[in-house]
C-alpha cells in the first residue's frame, strides 16, 4: 500500500526525480514526459467527471471513466518501474488491459453510424472533454513510443497498445456523448476558402 506522510522532500529542488526502483533520472527525461502526460490525461478525465450530472449526461460513462483512472496509474507504475531480469510481482499493464478497452470501443460503436468525413472536437460538454482526453492520451502514447524506441527493453509494448487503443476509446465515447454522433461537429473541407 502507498503511504504518504510527507508532501515534499526537498529530493527533486536539483532537477532530477526518483523512479520506483529509486534511480534518480532528470525531470526532463523521456520517461518522466510519458508517465507525467499519463498522469494529465487521467486529470482531464477527471474534468470529465466533474461536470454536472446533465453534463456528464446521467454518469452514463462514470463508472468506465473511474476504471481508465485506475487503470492509467497502473500504467504510470509500470512506466515508473523499468522492467529488469528475475523481477516478480511488478504491476505491468497486460493485454487484458487492452482487450477491455477493445470491448469498450465495439460496444460503444456498435450503433454509431459510419463516419464520412473528420469530426472536430466539441459538440456538448462531455464529448469536448472526452475530445481533449483523447489528444492527451495521443501525445502519452507518442511519448511512450519515443521511450520505447530509446529504451526497448525497458518499456512493455501492452503499454503502448493500452495508449493507441485508449485514444480511440475516447473518440467513440465522443460521439456517443454527441447524441450517437449527431451533434458531433463536422469538418467542412474548404470551408473558409
Amino acid at each position: 500500500m502507498v503511504r504518504l506522510n510527507r508532501i515534499y522532500t526537498k529530493t527533486g529542488d536539483d532537477g532530477t526525480t526518483g523512479l520506483g526502483t529509486g534511480e534518480r533520472v532528470p525531470k526532463h527525461s523521456a520517461r518522466i514526459a510519458a508517465y507525467g502526460t499519463v498522469d494529465e490525461l487521467s486529470s482531464f478525465i477527471g474534468m470529465a467527471l466533474s461536470l454536472d450530472d446533465e453534463g456528464r449526461q446521467g454518469g452514463r460513462f462514470d463508472g468506465l471513466l473511474l476504471q481508465v483512472q485506475n487503470d492509467l496509474f497502473d500504467l504510470g507504475a509500470d512506466l515508473c518501474i523499468p522492467p529488469s531480469e528475475g523481477e516478480e510481482g511488478m504491476l505491468r499493464i497486460t493485454p487484458a488491459y487492452v482487450e477491455r478497452l477493445e470491448g469498450w470501443i465495439d460496444e460503444h460503436n456498435a450503433d454509431l453510424e459510419p463516419l464520412k468525413t473528420f469530426i472536430l472536437p466539441g459538440g456538448r460538454p462531455l464529448a469536448a472533454w472526452l475530445h481533449v482526453a483523447r489528444t492527451v492520451a495521443r501525445r502519452a502514447e507518442r511519448l511512450a513510443c519515443e521511450l520505447r524506441a530509446a529504451e526497448p527493453d525497458k518499456v512493455g509494448e501492452d503499454a503502448v497498445h493500452y495508449l493507441n487503443r485508449l485514444s480511440d476509446l475516447f473518440f467513440v465515447l465522443s460521439r456517443v456523448a454527441n447524441d450517437g454522433g449527431k451533434a458531433d461537429v463536422l469538418w467542412k473541407p474548404g470551408a473558409g476558402q
